[in-house]
């Protein structure tokens, strides 16, 4: 029997005449064929949703326009259709890992400091099912062809539009110096909703998601802690990133209505309550200082060299009152890295009180107080950036914005009530572009849970 016979059975089964049927079952092929180039899901996908949608409606005069038109299917769905179009069988293991704001807490990380981030109701999505030929596949959504590569090869960095790859191989990599078993064949596929540049940190949620994934093949359950460390060893060893220990901090001990604190000297890592009215709305300028790695790396230098001035391994162990004492033997720039990092180790755990009491009003402050000491004393803000603050604090939903990330350009995080909303987002990116001839991109992001398993 043809799809049509089946679609024409289904809806006289549901109540219609033959003729109706047999009209109704040609409006259910078109449109999910145009849903499916809609959407960027599978026609299968599309055709499913269809058919739920009629199944439950029990009306046999119901016509393809009374329909809804534009499902969204979810990230697990889009993920099993990839991983069938791709693999033409459905995946074994399915993970997941959210992308993560750094809420506050400055450059903090490399100094032995203390930070808060938040994991995002956004992420990456593995999926991954074993095979015996001892090849491993990878696929994603913003990838353009399958890559096959043998098991037992040396694993590789990839370049170009391959690159992405480098993340889960990385991972691969990795687990053995943890004494971890590493799966041997593989397909696997990665799709995600982390908008791409904004700063949220997709390798981490890829690493992690990956990290997962290949446990859960191997039947390995390690503690998190190892989980978040595999990921930071594949992204300083393998993909030659040095980051800290946020990003995958974040991403793995990630709560929903809850930021987590990480002490970078452990590291140790915990979970602060954040009130359910809080809002994240991230500005991307998608500006970049054109020295921003030479930049970066200057500043880790700068603190290096006022850490040893002061004759510590690192700034965390200098106290406020410490640092008044020896101002006069440092340099003004080492006097001004200094500062800031000293202050915003303060303002991170004045923030955590904050938060633990539920006072939004004094978080809001501290963020705001942190950009402009990384405006004055780190010296790592920009125009741009500069004037995303200024308008969002001014803003009387907004509790308290500041810079994101790394610096020198990127993007502004704003902590707001639920009474901000687009209007007022697209305001103050109305006011940037007539300043800057740009616009910046905005998202609305919630707290969201860590690295996690999903049922397949």
């Amino acid at each position: 029997m043809t799809e049509l016979e089946q679609l024409i059975a289904l809806c006289q089964r549901l109540g219609a005449v033959p003729a109706q049927a047999a009209t109704m079952a040609a409006q259910l092929q078109k449109r999910a064929g145009q849903l499916a180039g809609e959407r960027g899901i599978t026609r299968e996908v599309a055709m499913k949703y269809l058919l739920d949608v009629l199944v439950k409606a029990r009306q046999g005069e119901i016509s393809a326009e009374a329909l809804p038109d534009r499902p969204t299917p979810s990230m697990r769905e889009k993920l099993i259709a990839l991983f069938h179009a791709t693999y033409a069988r459905a995946p074994e293991i399915i993970t997941r890992a959210p992308g993560r704001i750094e809420f506050i807490g400055n450059h903090t990380d490399y100094n032995g400091g203390t930070v808060l981030g938040a994991a995002i109701d956004r992420g990456v999505w593995v999926a991954l099912a074993r095979r015996t030929d001892g090849q491993r596949s990878f696929f994603s959504d913003h990838g353009r062809e399958v890559v096959t590569l043998p098991a037992d090869a040396e694993l590789r960095k990839l370049a170009g539009v391959q690159s992405w790859i480098n993340y889960p191989q990385g991972v691969l990599a990795a687990l053995p110096a943890f004494g971890l078993q590493v799966p041997a064949g593989f397909d696997y596929a990665a799709v995600s909703d982390l908008p791409i540049g904004a700063g949220l940190s997709s390798s981490a949620a890829i690493e992690l998601a990956s990290g997962l994934a290949f446990l859960e093949a191997t039947g390995q359950h390690p503690a998190r802690e190892t989980l978040v460390n595999v990921g930071k060893h594949a992204e300083n060893n393998f993909v030659g990133v040095p980051c800290g220990i946020l990003d995958q901090g974040v991403s793995g001990f990630g709560r929903k209505d809850h930021l987590v604190f990480i002490d970078c000297r452990g590291p140790r890592f915990a979970t602060v309550p954040l009130p359910a009215d809080a809002h994240f709305w991230i500005f991307n300028t998608h500006t970049k200082h054109a020295l921003v790695d030479g930049l970066y790396a200057a500043r880790h230098r700068e603190c290096m060299e006022a850490a040893k001035a002061l004759g510590v391994s690192l700034l965390c162990e200098v106290s406020a009152e410490a640092l008044a004492g020896a101002a006069a033997g440092l340099s003004p720039v080492a006097l001004k890295r200094a500062r800031h990092v000293v202050e915003e180790i303060a303002r991170v755990a004045a923030a955590t009180r904050a938060l633990e009491s539920g006072d939004l009003v004094e978080t809001g402050r501290l963020l705001t107080a942190s950009h402009r000491s990384s405006q004055h004393l780190f010296e790592n803000s920009t125009a741009e950036l500069d004037f995303l603050v200024d308008a969002l604090a001014a803003l009387p939903q907004v509790y308290g914005a500041r810079l994101t990330g790394g610096g020198f350009g990127g993007a502004v995080m704003a902590l707001t009530g639920a009474a901000f909303g687009e209007a007022q987002a697209a305001s103050v990116a109305e006011a940037y572009e007539r300043k800057f001839g740009s616009r910046p991109d905005l998202l609305h992001a919630l707290t969201g849970n860590g690295a996690e398993v999903i049922a397949p």
